[in-house]
């Protein structure tokens, strides 16, 4: 009997073509793609998709891009488009009503943050700015409390800025007015505040851990938009064993979270936690009060995850802008003589700014305004996740989909703008004074709008007022200052050397 069961199935598997096997396989994922990734009854509109890879090939994967080519699909469906990469599923929101619909009034169900396979991979769902919305919650009250504690909006962080701002016009000012990238010295600069509030401590601009730790940090920006890491978030399963630049990511990764342990042991040597220090003292303070660390958000592995996400936050974004500034400031001399003059006027050469001045310089706070619009650093927002299935504009968004916010075109709108795509600050001036203008978000809003948006506009101004107060700036002797942007997470200006000729 068994030997003619085995004969007939012999028999069959001969019969069966290896093509129409494979054929048959292919239809069954394709049906099983299908199935998992068709778009509900009532879903916003958007181009057609390929089987497993969605809309990727319509992009170049090159994230710096992103953007721009979301832009042309707005065009062609309107405010609200539907895209896929892979197996992510992303919404697209257009619009500053639409926007202020989702983020303010309907904001419980787009409050939480989608966890991608590559931060998951990093740090699970701890930190602050990835945190599920309860973590999330929990860290946010906290970090708000202890940088308020460890002078947010108080005139001791002001002036932290200050001195870190007279280090930064001294160590410029050694250059002597020759060619420089100013790169790294602004990331100096702009990084010894959030880590005085972290760590403590400031940092001389040679100390070599610090200069590793900003070397990483710059490094991780730059892979994380390299095309295997694109394509890790897409398809992790696959590419989490192939070699590639997104491998580097995860190993630098690693190397900046040893550097930050190490210095929470450092910390842990001389800690008091009757009187913490910073915002590291703080946290280890606040562990003791949970001996089951199943049941909190504080412990070890969100205190490192955390202190990454305000090192990155108060290092890159305010960074980023001031390399934007000194850039649109020297391809635009007749902007700079009017700061110039302002600055002369209000401040003059023998005291160091103060956000005290900003009310009298509606024309310095308007430059700085602008660059943010036309840096345009986080041009689709940090993305968020549905959390409950909703209606938007009249059209289902279910569960678990990603939102992201399309801030580009709210900055380059031709109805809100005079002239959108040009460097110009009479945007942010009506009849000589400073205008705010509703259709600028580049710190988002509503409660999970950046929680730093204080310290960094209070940055912005003291470092750029305190450079232009020294400094004017100028193009090389025969080399040309281009707006083409670097490959990374962010909007980055390509490197650029300037020079920075004493007043």
């Amino acid at each position: 009997m068994l030997a003619t069961v085995g004969s007939l199935l012999a028999k069959i598997w001969s019969a069966i073509n290896f093509w129409t096997l494979l054929l048959t396989l292919l239809t069954f994922l394709l049906l099983a793609d299908y199935l998992k990734n068709r778009r509900p009854n009532n879903y916003p509109p958007g181009p057609w998709r390929l089987p497993f890879v969605g809309n990727l090939f319509q992009f170049d994967l090159n994230i710096s891009h992103l953007h721009l080519r979301i832009q042309q699909f707005v065009k062609k469906y309107g405010n609200l488009i539907s895209l896929d990469f892979g197996n992510i599923s992303v919404v697209v929101i257009t619009g500053l009503p639409l926007i202020k619909e989702a983020l303010i009034n309907n904001e419980q169900n787009f409050l939480k943050r989608p966890i991608v396979p590559s931060r998951y991979r990093v740090f699970k769902d701890n930190g602050i700015f990835f945190a599920n919305v309860h973590k999330w919650k929990e860290q946010r009250r906290f970090a708000l409390t202890m940088l308020k504690n460890f002078g947010l909006g108080k005139k001791s962080l002001e002036q932290c800025i200050q001195e870190e701002a007279h280090h930064l016009v001294e160590v410029i000012g050694e250059e002597k007015g020759q060619p420089f990238d100013p790169h790294f010295r602004i990331n100096n600069a702009v990084s010894n505040i959030i880590c005085s509030i972290t760590f403590g401590e400031r940092f001389e601009y040679d100390d070599s851990q610090f200069q590793e730790l900003l070397k990483l940090a710059d490094e991780v920006i730059c892979s994380e938009a390299s095309m295997t890491s694109v394509l890790y978030n897409v398809f992790p399963l696959i590419f989490k064993y192939l070699p590639g630049p997104h491998q580097t990511v995860f190993k630098n990764w690693e190397k900046l979270k040893s550097i930050v342990a190490n210095m929470i042991d450092r910390h842990r040597k001389d800690w008091n936690p009757d009187e913490p220090r910073d915002f590291v003292d703080a946290f280890l303070t606040e562990m003791t009060k949970y001996p089951d660390k199943t049941t909190t958000s504080f412990n070890e592995e969100n205190l490192i995850a955390t202190t990454l996400d305000l090192f990155f936050a108060g290092t890159e974004t305010t960074s980023t802008t001031l390399r934007w500034a000194l850039l649109y400031i020297t391809l635009n001399p007749e902007v700079q003589e009017k700061v110039h003059s302002e600055i002369d006027r209000v401040i003059g050469h023998g005291r160091l700014p103060s956000t005290d001045d900003q009310d009298a310089m509606p024309y310095t706070n308007a430059v700085i305004h602008e660059v943010l619009r036309m840096g345009n650093i986080i041009p689709l927002n940090v993305p968020r996740e549905v959390t409950a299935d909703s209606t938007l504009a009249g059209f289902h968004l279910p569960k678990g989909k990603m939102i992201l916010t399309n801030l580009t075109a709210l900055h380059r709108d031709p109805k809100e703008w005079a002239t959108p795509d040009t460097f110009n600050p009479e945007h942010f001036l009506e009849n000589g004074q400073f205008k705010k203008r509703d259709s600028f978000l580049p710190f988002s809003v509503g409660k999970r709008a950046c929680p730093g948006e204080k310290l960094a506009k209070s940055e912005l101004f003291i470092f750029f007022t305190a450079l232009m107060q020294n400094f004017t700036f100028k193009a090389p002797t025969n080399e040309k200052l281009s707006l083409k942007l670097r490959k990374g997470l962010s909007l980055y200006p390509v490197s650029y050397r300037i020079c920075a000729v004493p007043r």
